[in-house]
């Protein structure tokens, strides 16, 4: 990948994301194919109303008049409320409505499974993914369910939901004992089968970060245990097992055990899976790299095969999510991740029609239908549709709406809504600073169920020369005592007793990652770990 992509535009992620949650959610929203949200009042799992929310733009199977209502994804409303709660919206009482609450309609206790599926009622499954087929449909809806658990951790019958789906994870595990080599798992049944879908192992990934996520929530060590086990048996593979969005869940969960339970998982078998391309069963899945007539692509994700490549924004998005904090845990990776999140934030906003240049999208005469902020599903270097667009250069923006029902579905369900809704993730964690190229991330944000820890900043400078930033304490910091500022990667502090701020030199090409310590906060050592007043800053800490 670049160090610094071209051409570089670095956007407002977190404006993106507000004015996503600000237009999608309202439901008197005008125009051709508005508004985007409905409610479905069928009652599934819970008697109570849900929200619907459109996948694609103008999906001829979705809206209140079509399948009474029922189909909508769990990925998209989901995906919709962890993002907007990521950037400081509180969805549990927005406009006099509990958007969190309606979410579980999701957990499927009519058809005996007792988890978060991709829809409410098996009636519109066959509409969309899993249920029974594809394994990681039925495993992803469990990781949100715990990222807006953390959020959320009040929210009425969140207790019992997410310990049920920790008990049919952990006793999913022990009936798989060390082999995932499966296309799906009943949860109902509590079998595994294999269908005409190849193999995916990397649910064992999934099912690791849900059942650490509730051993930090529960205490209960069986989760652990599952966890770990769920881990070995991801580790044991002898080719790339990579199928879809869980394999970097994977590789956040391996650092993050190893700091905070002392296993050893490789974590650079797990990062290369996930980026390099090499899956077997999803021939090429991983991350793309690549200049493309002057254009930039490489960081996001996808197949790096199909039709010379095809990216997709959610999977972009949400590969961050575990990506980025895995480096608060270990710290060797900051220059990896910093880099590849330059690359991929930078190239995310060519699957928006307002940043992509016209020449290079499918549709571009419907832009005005997104409102600004609904992207094109992916962008691939060729066409997918093997009849249309085949005088686009690369890389040409589309999506595989037209597809799912041939010859009903528009041309505008190319835009995708529920790759769009996770826009909260790179808005939470992503922010510009006064050097070009050089981004802010937040290892915080997104580390769910952590242990206690003081504000983190992962700054990677893409430049051949040594660039100066003003680091700037974060609000909270400011109105309590001083602060020092510790440098994860070189493993000393560089600054002390500030009341605002500091400027911070980071080395040509190379990264920081600062962490803000009380001034005079007690100093211990125990197990390799550097603590300041009992919390963790340094986990693989080496005493001189």
């Amino acid at each position: 990948m670049a160090n610094m992509p071209q051409p570089l535009q670095i956007i407002d992620w977190k404006d993106m994301a507000l004015n996503f949650d600000r237009t999608i959610y309202d439901f008197n929203a005008t125009g051709k194919y508005w508004p985007m949200v409905w409610m479905d009042s069928t009652g599934k799992n819970f008697d109570q109303p849900v929200m619907g929310i459109y996948t694609a733009v103008g999906d001829v199977r979705q809206g209140k008049s079509h399948n009474k209502g029922m189909f909508h994804e769990a990925l998209a409303n989901m995906g919709s409320v962890l993002g907007a709660t990521l950037v400081g919206l509180d969805k549990s009482k927005q406009n006099g409505l509990n958007y969190v609450g309606m979410l579980k309609n999701y957990f499927n206790k009519d058809t005996g499974w007792d988890i978060m599926m991709n829809n409410t009622a098996p009636e519109v499954a066959l509409l969309g993914g899993g249920y029974g087929r594809d394994w990681w449909y039925d495993v992803y809806p469990n990781l949100l369910f715990y990222a807006i658990y953390d959020q959320y951790p009040q929210e009425l019958d969140f207790d019992f939901m997410g310990k049920s789906i920790a008990e049919k994870f952990f006793k999913a595990d022990s009936v798989l004992n060390g082999n995932y080599n499966y296309s799906y798992f009943d949860y109902g049944k509590m079998k595994p089968f294999k269908t005409q879908i190849c193999a995916q192992p990397d649910a064992a990934a999934g099912h690791a970060y849900v059942l650490y996520a509730a051993y930090k929530k529960y205490g209960d060590p069986r989760y652990l245990k599952g966890a770990i086990s769920s881990m070995k048996a991801l580790e044991s593979q002898q080719i790339n097992p990579t199928y879809e969005l869980l394999m970097p869940f994977g590789a956040y969960m391996a650092a993050r055990m190893n700091a905070e339970q002392g296993t050893n998982f490789d974590v650079q078998k797990m990062l290369n899976w996930t980026f390099d391309g090499t899956a077997v069963c999803r021939e090429g899945w991983g991350f793309l790299v690549g200049n493309w007539n002057g254009f930039d692509i490489s960081g996001t994700v996808g197949s790096t095969v199909d039709h010379g490549g095809y990216a997709f924004l959610m999977n972009t998005f949400d590969a961050a999510w575990p990506l980025v904090p895995l480096v608060r845990y270990q710290q060797g990776y900051a220059h990896a991740i910093g880099k590849w999140m330059l690359n991929a934030v930078n190239a995310s906003r060519l699957f928006y029609p307002q940043y992509m240049p016209k020449d290079h999208q499918t549709i571009p005469e419907y832009a005005a239908v997104t409102k600004g902020v609904i992207a094109y599903e992916g962008f691939a270097k060729s066409s997918t549709f093997d009849s249309l667009y085949q005088t686009l250069k690369a890389p040409v923006a589309q999506g595989d709406g037209p597809k799912w029902v041939p010859g009903q579905n528009p041309e505008v369900s190319q835009f995708s809504v529920y790759g769009s809704a996770h826009a909260g993730i790179f808005g939470s964690m992503v922010k510009n600073t006064e050097v070009n190229g050089i981004l802010r991330l937040d290892l915080l944000a997104t580390d769910f169920y952590r242990q206690d820890a003081y504000p983190t900043f992962l700054y990677y400078n893409p430049y051949h020369t040594a660039k100066s930033i003003f680091f700037k304490l974060p609000a909270a910091k400011v109105k309590k005592n001083r602060t020092d500022i510790y440098d994860l990667v070189s493993q000393k502090f560089i600054a002390r007793n500030l009341a605002s701020g500091s400027n911070v030199n980071i080395p040509a090409l190379e990264s920081v990652v600062l962490v803000c310590v009380p001034t005079g906060s007690v100093k211990t050592v125990q197990d390799n770990k550097l603590m300041f007043g009992g919390v963790v800053v340094d986990y693989s800490y080496k005493k001189n």
